[in-house]
């Protein structure tokens, strides 16, 4: 660029360029490009965020029509009108996190249907009633961690106005103002100020905020509570005071102000509280207080009736504190209360002895439904320790250290056993064993929850004895010390949800019959992480209600192998129901046709990480309701029609990333086309994850940059070999069924023929002119072969003339052969070697035959071939050649026995051709 050029740069658009062209020149094109993306704003269904931009400005390129503006985490130094001009339908407004000094009083007259406007973090100062006056609109104003100083009635045009945060502003009271304002506010957050005094007149201005339920003052300092200052406020139903810091008196104090309000909810985290005294709570009395928490006090104490004033409270949250003991007089008066929660309140330390909880302290909560004891300890739990829980339904004891949970006997729990206990948690507890009759009280339990412990048994089922109305047994991760029996679940039928993972030795399912036989109405089973390596094919008989099986991380492979010792293991097949399957990391190479037969419900199949390559034709053909197919890590090169296009076509999702995918028209074709065509299934990470491993020219490129375009010159080729290989293989299926079964082909193309058009050609007529259909002229030595072959064939349709059954009485033997030949409609010549030397045939009988034929005009000569004779010796011989006479009156006899009928259907076609000269 020439100088002059660069002093016409005045707008920021020509800066951007002139930065571009600098890093173009420094950096190179590839960081250059990635700056320009990382200055975008993303812009999807009316919201624009251009978050993290380093801007200077309102974006001036956006879509004039949308409705949410997310400018956070910029550089912008305050917000014109003109800025925002453009979008007049803006709704939402985000600027936090910016250095804007000052609020544009032209912001909300230019966006008339703003509704939230997002000021957080920011460096906000004076902040005046004119700044907001078109602001009327607004239902969500947030100026926290600003430096506000409110300047006349600040907010008094906001009439729409439900939250509002000023939180962490250095503010020195918490009067916002001295006449009534905000009439539709529902939440303030005051927190994080420095004023440490609530007086009389500081809510004044919210004394007609009818709506006003939450009031936030964590971390406010406050030492003094002036009488009837939550007065204005007197609807106030939640008030927040966490991190105060105030202690037992003050907090005594806050009490005393609040008695007579409609305060419901009250939070008291980390207060420092360390001591709860029976007069501490005093004046709530008079108060609807539900709910307390009373968290991260690090509290050690509770003086007895300490809560005795809170006789409607439900709720008690005391997690996160540092009790030693808890007694029958501890919860006293609290009879409405449903639910307490004391996790991690009861603490062993180093140097401390274990809490204790005495017996019946749970007593005077006759209502409470719900006990968390998670990640407590104490010394132990004794048979009166639940005692007087008669509503309780759950009881949460996870990850605690009790030394009477570590081995469960039938006497443990017995506290429980007039409580209506639904579900029991026990997870993390270091239980190592369950004694018979463990739970047998617990008659309503419907969930049992023991996972992550060290349960080391073989269950024989005895140890649900009781559990009548049991859903869900959850075992897992009890590190594969658990061994099953045939009967181990014989006493929890109604059982919907087991979970063993991680928990079973390799030979727990090796049991015929299953443990699992009892559970009809199982719909959720998790086997995986067992290592398991045989399973019997029964194993799911009789879950035909089963819905979720996992069973990945297990060694199934050998079970699917096609040389399996008695074949592949087809032990889904009794599951018809199945919806989610998981297969994961079992080593699969291959699997069988029939080993996914009949799951036509199935929505979800993972078989990631396994080591499948070639995929049989149609395997996967009756899972037509797949959703979501999950294939990644396997050693899958070809994505065949074949294989997957049933599975495929009504997919949500599918994960087949990281395989060796050969990147070819005969392997990926079919596959790249369909993801380029789909619009309903989601394939996560296409671009990046699924790679070509081969040929070398898409190696290591996405299976997306494959070209379909170099398969369509194919087309025509493959065609062509398709026709080429069709006419081969026929050419030479014929020429061997010709060679082999020629003869067969002929005899039922004849008998077909004859069938339809009879065995004679000639008219009949020319039938009745004849005695005999044929003279038969042999040799001496073929007498018998005419006797056994010829003359069996005589019937009322066909008679032979021979010679010395047939002589015409009292005649010469020359005359009677004339005659008879006369008689006959065609003459037969049975031909072998001996006939061609017989001097009486060939002299006579030959020459009247001959004679005959010429003399009455007549196509009437059928040769028999015996032997192979060649043709000259046949014409010096008999003054006859084959090419004489029409080919189905040269006939051959078949040297195989199989053949024979097929000669005697020719000779009866001779036989009936017409006598008439062919032309």
């Amino acid at each position: 660029l020439h100088w002059t050029q660069l002093n016409m740069c005045a707008s920021r658009s020509c800066h951007v360029s002139w930065a571009l062209i600098m890093c173009y020149l420094m950096m190179g094109p590839k960081h250059c490009l990635a700056s320009e993306k990382q200055n975008s704003c993303h812009v999807l269904d009316g919201q624009a965020d251009c978050s993290h931009l380093s801007l200077g400005e309102v974006p001036l390129d956006l879509p004039r029509n949308i409705f949410s503006l997310d400018v956070s985490h910029n550089r912008l130094v305050r917000i014109s009108p003109a800025s925002v001009e453009l979008y007049p339908g803006l709704i939402h407004l985000d600027a936090s996190y910016n250095s804007i000094s000052k609020l544009d009083k032209g912001v909300c007259q230019t966006l008339p249907l703003l509704q939230t406007l997002n000021l957080k973090h920011n460096q906000v100062h004076l902040l005046k009633k004119e700044d907001l006056r078109h602001c009327g609109n607004l239902t969500w104003l947030n100026m926290a961690s600003n430096r506000l100083k409110l300047q006349g009635e600040t907010f008094s045009a906001l009439q729409s106005l439900k939250f509002l945060d000023v939180s962490k502003n250095q503010l020195q009271s918490a009067k916002l103002g001295s006449e009534p304002q905000l009439p539709r506010l529902v939440k303030l957050n005051l927190g994080f100020n420095d004023f440490t005094v609530l007086k009389r007149d500081d809510f004044s201005f919210l004394n007609q905020s009818s709506f006003l339920q939450i009031l936030n003052l964590s971390s406010v300092s406050l030492q003094t509570f002036e009488a009837g200052c939550f007065k204005p406020i007197s609807g106030l139903r939640t008030l927040i005071l966490d991190e105060s810091k105030m202690g037992t008196l003050v907090i005594s104090k806050l009490c005393s102000v609040l008695s007579g309000t409609a305060i419901d909810v009250l939070s008291l985290k980390k207060m420092n509280l360390i001591t709860l005294t029976n007069t501490t709570f005093t004046e709530l009395k008079k108060t609807n207080l539900t709910f307390l928490d009373l968290s991260g006090n690090d509290m050690r104490k509770i003086e007895d009736g300490s809560f005795q004033w809170l006789s409607r409270l439900q709720t008690l949250i005391m997690s996160d504190n540092n009790l030693k003991r808890l007694t029958k007089n501890t919860f006293r008066g609290l009879k409405s209360l449903k639910k307490l929660q004391l996790t991690k309140a009861l603490v062993k330390h180093h140097n401390s002895p274990n809490p204790i909880i005495e017996d019946f302290s749970f007593q005077p909560l006759s209502a409470l439904e719900s006990l968390i004891l998670k990640n407590t300890s104490a010394q132990e739990i004794t048979e009166n320790t639940f005692t007087g829980l008669t509503s309780l339904t759950e009881l949460d004891m996870s990850w605690s250290s009790y030394a009477s949970l570590k081995i469960i006997t039938n006497k443990t729990l017995i506290s429980l056993a007039d409580s209506p206990v639904r579900k029991l948690n026990l997870i993390g507890t270091s239980l190592t064993q369950i004694h018979n009759g463990s739970f047998s009280f617990l008659r309503n339990l419907t969930v049992l929850l023991l996972d992550h412990n060290f349960i080391k048994q073989n269950l024989t089922g005895r140890e649900f004895e009781g559990l009548d109305n049991i859903q869900e047994i959850y075992m897992s991760y009890n590190y594969q010390l658990v061994n099953l029996s045939s009967r181990s679940f014989v006493n929890v039928p109604s059982l919907r949800v087991l979970t063993l993972g991680k928990s079973l030795k390799a030979e727990a399912l090796n049991q015929d019959p299953s443990p699992f036989r009892f559970l009809t109405n199982l719909n959720i089973l998790d086997l995986s992480n067992n290592n398991i390596a045989n399973i019997k094919e029964n194993m799911l008989e009789g879950l035909m209600n089963l819905k979720v099986l996992k069973l990945q991380h297990n060694n199934l492979a050998r079970l699917w192998k096609s040389a399996n010792l008695g074949g592949p293991v087809f032990f889904l097949k009794h599951t018809p129901n199945l919806i989610n399957l998981q297969l994961d990391s079992n080593g699969f190479d291959e699997i069988p046709l029939d080993a996914l037969r009949g799951l036509t419900n199935l929505t979800e199949l993972s078989l990631s990480n396994n080591l499948l390559n070639s995929l049989k034709d149609a395997v996967f053909d009756d899972l037509t309701s797949l959703r979501f197919f999950r294939l990644q890590k396997n050693l899958i090169t070809t994505v065949r029609p074949e294989v997957f296009k049933i599975p495929m076509s009504n997919l949500t999702v599918l994960v087949m990333d990281k395989n060796p995918f050969d990147c070819t028209c005969e392997s990926i074709l079919w596959f790249t086309t369909w993801l380029n065509k789909t619009n309903t299934t989601s394939v996560p990470g296409l671009k990046d994850e699924y790679m070509c491993n081969t040929p070398l020219a898409y190696f290591n490129r996405s299976i997306m940059d494959f070209s379909p375009l170099s398969c369509k010159d194919m087309t025509p080729f493959q065609a062509l070999f398709i026709l080429s290989s069709t006419a081969v293989i026929s050419l030479i299926v014929t020429a061997l069924l010709v060679r082999f079964h020629g003869w067969r082909i002929q005899f039922y193309w004849i008998i077909l023929i004859n069938r339809t058009l009879g065995y004679s050609d000639a008219t009949v007529e020319e039938g009745r002119e004849f005695e005999y259909d044929a003279y038969v002229i042999h040799s001496e030595p073929d007498t018998s072969w005419v006797e056994r072959r010829l003359v069996p064939l005589e019937n009322e349709r066909c008679r032979f003339c021979l010679e010395d059954r047939d002589s015409i009485i009292g005649m010469s033997q020359l005359e009677s052969i004339v005659d008879n030949m006369k008689k006959s409609r065609k003459i037969l010549f049975v031909v072998t070697e001996s006939l061609l030397k017989d001097p009486w045939c060939r002299r006579f009988k030959v020459y009247q035959a001959l004679h005959q034929v010429i003399e009455a005009s007549r196509d009437s000569v059928v040769l028999v071939f015996l032997q192979d004779v060649h043709d000259y010796r046949l014409s010096r011989s008999l003054f006859l050649r084959r090419g004489m006479l029409r080919s189905c009156c040269v006939l051959d006899w078949p040297v195989h026995k199989e053949r024979i009928p097929a000669f005697h259907q020719k000779l009866l076609i001779a036989l009936g051709m017409t006598n008439r000269l062919q032309e």
